[in-house]
């Protein structure tokens, strides 16, 4: 039997070699950090995001300074760290909330950065920018239509929360789709439904029936005057359109738009007691029947008039 030389044998305690260090702490050595267990570690995007908290508006309380803070708002707002922007929309919306004569004379600026913020692909980032335009529109909705220098930086808004109410991601989605529902209760109808008009031929299936279900909300608001002066026709060539979309929310806004529209005709027209001589509804279906066959082609036409006469 062979035996094995002594010279294979195990090191001496004061010959074994030392240790390699890790290659993070050695660069953190060569950089001066402290790499001790005391050392607290960095915060990684994940947790800032999970850390986050998200305000409601009645938790937003007044600023104590305003007239200082509205001064540097903009450079905040324009920081490269995202946490730091998310702080800035949140006094955004105090500002617009409690100081909104504060806001109004940067206001666009304010618009093109939460519109920015929107386009994040950090959720959290994005999710607070819809936070601060639910609040702009309670606080600017009335105006948002008549600013001139707003108008862009409202369609590329309007486009961003369809776009986000139509995602995956729940909370972002449903936020949107708040902050939707806001602007329709806050800014006048006639002039939205002109923008929310091309909407609806989207390419994008969930944007059209977005826009779709925010028309129909619009209708429901409207008194049939003013639904009359933005026209009856274009109103129900859209509805016999998403009747037949592929998404049953596009499908069933186009029978609430007709619905609206139908009982709007009808009571402007005088047709229960006056003009249904048989008491069977025959006279209204014969005014519906009319503006139905008069203002589409026929086989619309019959898709739309049925919705209200099965």
């Amino acid at each position: 039997m062979a035996f094995r030389s002594l010279d294979n044998g195990l090191l001496e305690a004061h010959e074994r070699p030392k240790k390699v260090p890790k290659l993070a702490t050695a660069v953190a050595a060569k950089l001066g950090h402290r790499t001790s267990e005391n050392t607290e570690p960095a915060m990684t995007p994940m947790a800032a995001e999970q850390s986050l908290e998200y305000l409601s508006s009645e938790d937003l309380k007044p600023l104590k300074d305003p007239d200082a803070k509205i001064m540097n708002l903009l450079n905040e707002l324009d920081s490269k760290d995202w946490t730091k922007v998310c702080k800035a929309l949140n006094d955004v919306r105090r500002f617009a909330l409690h100081h909104a004569h504060l806001l109004l004379p940067i206001l666009e600026q304010s618009l093109l950065v939460i519109v920015k913020a929107m386009k994040n692909p950090r959720s959290a980032l994005c999710k607070t920018a819809i936070m601060t335009a639910t609040d702009i529109f309670k606080s600017f909705g009335h105006l948002l239509m008549s600013l001139s220098n707003e108008t862009v930086a409202f369609d590329n808004m309007l486009l961003q929360l369809l776009l986000k109410a139509s995602q995956d991601k729940k909370f972002v989605c449903e936020e949107a789709e708040k902050a939707l529902e806001t602007m329709v209760g806050s800014i006048t109808p006639l002039p939205l439904l002109n923008k929310l008009q091309s909407y609806v031929s989207h390419s994008n299936l969930r944007v059209r029936a977005k826009a779709a279900v925010v028309i129909s909300n619009c209708i429901s608001r409207m008194g049939f005057e003013v639904i009359k002066e933005f026209g009856l026709a274009p109103l129900l060539q859209i509805s016999a359109d998403l009747l037949n979309d592929k998404l049953p929310e596009a499908r069933e806004a186009a029978r609430s738009i007709i619905c609206s529209i139908y009982l709007g005709y009808l009571k402007t027209a005088n047709d229960d007691s006056k003009n249904d001589e048989n008491g069977d509804g025959s006279a209204a279906a014969r005014l519906w029947h009319e503006l139905c066959s008069f203002n589409l082609p026929p086989i619309a036409a019959v898709s739309v008039e049925k919705i209200v006469l099965q």
